[in-house]
């Protein structure tokens, strides 16, 4: 199964306690339609996703960011503290696409490669005596 969605909060990266890291962040896939009356409905179905695979990942996945997933959905349900019945979807995510990415990750990413390139810059100077013939 494929979910399309924006992420409601950064991804954040939990320890196990058997070594194991797993990458936890939430999104909300939208929605709409025109009911009998022609109006038009706007619907809002959130996620709260898991990828196992890399821990890695969670440096792309901040706040806004679009993202395409695969894998496998599911419910949850239990008892709040107040013992209200709560319910929701969960996604068991096997892959992960970015699509778009927020303002935040663009100036993050953005900076450290003004860095990695500055720092080949000043590694390449040497080279610059050589004679290559390209």
């Amino acid at each position: 199964m494929n979910i399309i969605g924006r992420l409601t909060r950064d991804a954040e990266v939990r320890n196990l306690p058997n070594e194991k890291q797993v990458v936890n962040f939430s999104i909300a896939t939208n929605d709409n339609y025109r009911n009998k009356q022609g109006e038009r409905i706007e619907q809002a179905t959130y996620f709260e996703c898991a990828y196992w695979i890399s821990p890695k990942v969670a440096d792309f996945l901040i706040k806004g960011t679009l993202v395409e997933l695969s894998g496998r959905a599911y419910t949850s349900a239990w008892l709040g503290k107040d013992g209200e019945p709560h319910a929701g979807l969960n996604f068991h995510t096997s892959q992960v696409k970015v699509h778009s990415s927020s303002k935040r990750t663009e100036n993050k990413f953005t900076e450290s490669n003004k860095k990695d390139k500055k720092e080949i810059s000043n590694s390449n100077d040497s080279d610059n005596n050589d004679d290559l013939p390209f």
